[in-house]
């Protein structure tokens, strides 16, 4: 059994790239140097059209999570933690936290990017707890 693919579109071209090669990548604005994600024709901030794809650290906290503990098919080993991942540059985003037991999970808990293949095609990222 398969897990649930993303579809994405053209705009998110650059972040799948990105995320096959171990790269977290966020766009970011020319104008007011912003960082956004999720992908978009125009700076949230200024509404300004100069963005470009830059690498992130990889490093945030997490904002708040929950932890999955029946899974919604036989392709999603439960428990497993989704959470809600505040970005060093700013955005937040969505997505798992892994190598861990659920209960050392905790609202701004330090954490680091990795990356999970879900298909051939599909690298995503996850996140491991930054124990220093």
């Amino acid at each position: 059994m398969k897990k649930i693919q993303p579809a994405p579109g053209t705009l998110a071209e650059a972040y799948i790239a990105g995320c096959r090669v171990g790269e977290l990548r966020l766009q970011c604005c020319g104008s007011c140097g912003s960082y956004q994600f999720y992908p978009r024709i125009m700076c949230a901030e200024c509404h300004g059209r100069d963005l470009s794809w830059t690498a992130a650290s990889g490093r945030g906290w997490v904002s708040s999570f929950t932890v999955v503990r029946r899974a919604i098919s036989a392709a999603y080993e439960a428990p497993y933690v989704v959470a809600l991942i505040a970005l060093e540059e700013g955005p937040a985003l969505m997505s798992h936290i892994v190598d861990c037991a659920p209960e050392d999970v905790a609202v701004g808990a330090p954490v680091l990017v990795d990356f999970a293949a879900w298909s051939d095609s599909i690298t995503l990222p996850v996140f491991t707890l930054d124990k220093k």
